[in-house]
């Protein structure tokens, strides 16, 4: 038997090839970047292996090449990976600019919004003349909530999906 582990010993940068390959597979299930880390880690022990080093040092380095790749290369990888959502419908007007066709005010009035004719209203003691410039803050229901052109239209509320949840594309 001991023939036998010293005959793997000297070949094992194939079973750490043959882990990274297995690995590397996995990877395309879960598409997480988890399991492609830890192939790199086994090509780490594959290439300490074929240096001659033993079995603890095989693994060490193995270890130490999926730590080092799982805390700096990973963490790149899914910011250049992961994509903003893209706003879409009533979402993607919020921050526009519209121009006034009748005087918009807390009750009511009209824009022209993305080449339509929308029903807007203001902030409550605001108001806007016709062909004043105002930016849209908000949609509620079939109402854009318009404010003044120089207002800062709110931070858009972009989440990122969860991990392993492949995105929709946008019906439309």
């Amino acid at each position: 038997m001991g023939e036998w582990f010293e005959s793997l010993l000297d070949q094992s940068w194939w079973l750490w090839l043959a882990a990274a390959l297995a690995l590397g597979i996995l990877e395309l299930f879960s598409l997480d970047l988890v399991f492609l880390m830890l192939a790199g880690g086994a090509l780490g022990g594959a290439a300490a292996a074929g240096l001659g080093l033993g079995a603890v040092g095989q693994v060490l380095v193995a270890l130490a090449s999926a730590l080092l790749l799982a805390g700096t290369v990973r963490p790149v990888l899914l910011r250049r990976l992961r994509m903003p959502e893209v706003a879409t419908g009533a979402a993607a007007l919020v921050g526009r600019s519209a121009r006034v066709i009748s005087e918009v005010t807390a009750g009511g009035g009209l824009v022209k919004l993305a080449g339509e004719a929308w029903t807007a209203r203001s902030a409550p003691g605001a108001a806007f003349a016709p062909g004043e410039e105002v930016v849209v803050t908000a949609i509620d229901g079939a109402t854009a909530v318009v404010g003044p052109a120089s207002a800062a239209p709110p931070a858009p509320d972009v989440r990122p999906a969860p991990p392993n949840i492949p995105r929709r594309e946008a019906d439309g």
